[in-house]
């Protein structure tokens, strides 16, 4: 098989303007014609879906901590195989992400060691000049496992700062392959959780465009293409990280239901499942010729009044939940309980169908990897499975059942330190705060 080349689009800190420059290449290269296929690296769910719109194609994770290097290899070589060119997505700084040994800590720069990627330092300038160098020269040296090819400068103040910025650059030799200037007018919309999603930020296609039109104005894309490196793969080998849970999958899909990560339903269709998606906002129930229903994260703190009175929904839900499973991740786990009190201090009913109930007025972040081991059997597997998956969400549970026999999986952070029990499982219906990422 033919690996296209690749390049990690990264930065030292978040906040640097990374996704705003890889939504900008990814639409430009498309532009051009090229096949251009977006990778994030880590757990976020939200911004490979902007890849997919950028690009036209399917964007998905690549996480060094939770997904084991036959599954990443698996899922480099369906991004790669057909494309020109893999842009990848850093998360947080380059080197950020957790305890563990080099090559599993989660971190963007595992990945681009891991795949021959060069990387391309995106810069926040603002507040400094020559001593952007310093900074992008510590990034060069941290780590010599990786290759960092170039910089693109953002948040430029003026053509005298960049000249000041781009001097510093050529005392280390490091190539500026372009600058942005300071324009307020190309962020995009956020919200609590990052942001908006991809599906309801308006006129989408206009801001991807004027993306676009600017980095072709600030970036030389010819430069940056020749800098990017052959993806390195060991192994072509298909590796499911999932098995389907059901013949016939009924997915939650709308502006309240959307945070499941793609490879996961990629991987269910080429196990031969068949998805059927149904909006709950829309009060449709879940597809009674189905075997399994399926509950994404999403954002259903902010419709769930209109969750609690979509009674068709509710009530299909619950007939189909007589005998046949049903999980919920996150917002849908907060959805399968028996109320969610939304910022507003409104409290509504929601499916109770398990014993918890959840505010999102009595906020409090809980962010990080999660390690998990089911406790019982399941559509996420057999008692005893490990699982790793990621939570992030500012809900809190106000009532619950802590009975052994009602937790749906035993749980720890990513160094290993006792989270107790997570989730609920009543009947066929379980559910937690975590999104499910892999085995391992």
């Amino acid at each position: 098989m033919k690996l296209s080349p690749g390049l990690l689009i990264a930065a030292p800190r978040s906040g640097s303007g990374k996704t705003t420059v890889v939504l900008g290449l990814q639409r430009a290269l498309a532009r051009r014609g090229l096949n251009v296929r977006g990778v994030k690296c880590g757990p976020d769910y939200i911004d490979p879906a902007f890849h997919a719109a950028a690009t036209g194609a399917p964007s998905f994770n690549l996480d060094s901590f939770a997904m084991n290097r036959p599954l990443l290899e698996s899922i480099a070589s369906q991004a790669a195989g057909d494309a020109d060119l893999v842009l990848a997505e850093g998360s947080m700084g380059l080197f950020d992400g957790i305890r563990q040994e080099l090559g599993r800590t989660g971190a963007s720069a595992d990945i681009a060691a891991l795949f021959g990627w060069p990387v391309i330092l995106v810069l926040d300038v603002s507040g400094h000049a020559q001593s952007a160098a310093a900074v992008a020269l510590g990034c060069a040296r941290f780590d010599p496992r990786i290759h960092v090819a170039g910089v693109v400068l953002n948040k430029v103040a003026s053509e005298r700062h960049r000249r000041l910025v781009e001097d510093g650059m050529a005392r280390i030799g490091l190539p500026v392959l372009g600058a942005l200037m300071r324009n307020a007018d190309l962020a995009l919309p956020e919200r609590h959780l990052g942001l908006v999603q991809a599906g309801e930020t308006e006129e989408l296609e206009a801001r991807l465009e004027r993306l676009a039109d600017a980095v072709e104005r600030a970036i030389d894309l010819d430069r940056l293409m020749a800098l990017a490196g052959r993806t390195q793969l060991n192994s072509h080998d298909d590796v499911i990280a999932l098995p389907p849970p059901g013949q016939r999958i009924a997915l939650a899909s709308d502006q309240a239901f959307s945070f499941v990560y793609p490879h996961v339903v990629a991987a269910w269709r080429r196990a031969g499942a068949e998805i059927v998606t149904f909006s709950p906002l829309a009060d449709e129930a879940p597809p009674s010729d189905c075997d399994v229903c399926w509950l994404p994260g999403g954002y259903p703190e902010l419709h769930a009044g209109r969750i609690a009175n979509a009674r068709c929904f509710l009530e299909g839900l619950r007939s189909f939940a007589a005998n046949r499973r049903v999980h919920g991740e996150c917002g849908g786990y907060m959805v399968l309980g028996q109320s969610l009190e939304d910022g507003d201090g409104h409290v509504h009913a929601m499916g109770g169908l398990l014993p918890v109930e959840t505010s999102y007025a009595k906020r409090k972040m809980h962010l990080g990897y999660r390690v998990a081991h089911l406790l019982h059997d399941g559509v996420l597997g057999s008692a005893g499975q490990r699982l790793v998956g990621h939570e992030f969400h500012y809900a809190s549970v106000t009532q619950s059942d802590t009975a052994a026999e009602a937790a749906f999986a035993r749980t720890a952070d990513a160094e290993g330190n006792d989270l107790g029990v997570a989730g609920h499982r009543r009947g066929h219906v379980t559910g937690s705060f975590f999104h499910f990422i892999a085995r391992r």
